[in-house]
């Protein structure tokens, strides 16, 4: 178990967030939080995070429905990132995908680059 008052936020407050399926184990999608937003994933057990484009809390799944259940919450070993382990309501994307990780980069034998 960590402490909360260890965690490190970066300069402008936030710290990034690994959503993964509990069931499957993927990797849903990376968000980050500010202490406002982990106290509210905390007490209410559904993930919020700290929207930078539009710089205000974001609940996910408030107007979707696309709710992900916290399970658990680890830091990582610098405690500067967290891992969010979830049931989810619905697929995990705005873009309607199981998981905003679909986009696939293949390398081709032979080729510079990907």
């Amino acid at each position: 178990m960590f402490d909360l008052k260890t965690i490190h936020y970066n300069d402008q407050g936030l710290i990034p967030a690994v959503v993964q399926d509990m069931d499957s184990k993927r990797v849903l999608m990376v968000a980050w939080m500010n202490e406002e937003s982990l106290m509210i994933t905390l007490r209410e057990k559904r993930t919020c995070f700290w929207s930078r484009s539009r710089k205000c809390l974001w609940r996910k799944g408030e107007t979707s429905g696309h709710v992900q259940h916290v399970v658990s919450i680890e830091a990582d070993c610098d405690e500067d990132t967290l891992l969010i382990q979830v049931h989810k309501d619905g697929p995990a994307c705005h873009m309607g995908t199981d998981s905003c990780f679909d986009q696939h980069l293949v390398y081709e034998e032979g080729k510079e680059g990907y």
